[in-house]
């Protein structure tokens, strides 16, 4: 399995060329392929209160995940989205879910109680990622986007971290215990 570890700025032009593969297809709604800036900028700002994951065999990128915040309102501080690409050559090897499982270790300790997914239907691969890690199926907007000629339909995921009345606060991935953070992604 590949090694985990946090994305750096360097990481940009491959995790973009993974990104990439997905560009004209409805895995993402994006249209146009970012700019190495504009991608290391997205980067930067997710990396700087969740997770931003990379996957690395032999020295290089084959997959990256993260989560970012679900929604800007104050209440659903508690709640992330999180993301997952794994360079097409690599897919079907369980990368997906070792970056999922330490996303999710780190999504605890980082006092997360929601995590969502959206997911462009009918995508098996990624279907069954989502059923796999235990998230559930909440329901379908069938004219989500319109992409590659046709209107896409949407799947939405959650999994449920816990159920704190009320829920403790929430900690930036830096506000984390490094020896925690290593051993979550060790772990995965």
């Amino acid at each position: 399995m590949p090694t985990l570890r946090f994305a750096v700025p360097e990481d940009a032009p491959a995790l973009l060329a993974i990104y990439r593969q997905s560009i004209d297809t409805p895995v993402t709604f994006e249209g146009r392929t970012p700019t190495a800036e504009e991608f290391a900028a997205r980067m930067a700002g997710i990396g700087q209160r969740y997770p931003y994951l990379v996957a690395e065999e032999d020295g290089r990128p084959v997959g990256y995940a993260y989560s970012h915040a679900y929604r800007q309102r104050e209440a659903y501080q508690w709640s992330a989205e999180l993301s997952v690409y794994v360079e097409k050559s690599c897919q079907g090897r369980g990368i997906g879910r070792q970056l999922y499982g330490a996303l999710i270790r780190l999504a605890r300790l980082q006092k997360l109680e929601n995590l969502y997914a959206w997911v462009t239907v009918p995508n098996r691969q990624s279907e069954g990622l989502h059923r796999a890690m235990g998230f559930k199926e909440v329901g379908v907007d069938r004219r989500a986007g319109f992409k590659a000629g046709r209107w896409q339909a949407v799947a939405i995921y959650v999994l449920r971290l816990g159920e704190d009345q009320p829920p403790r606060p929430f900690r930036p991935i830096g506000a984390l215990p490094q020896e925690e953070v290593l051993q979550a992604l060790q772990e995965a």
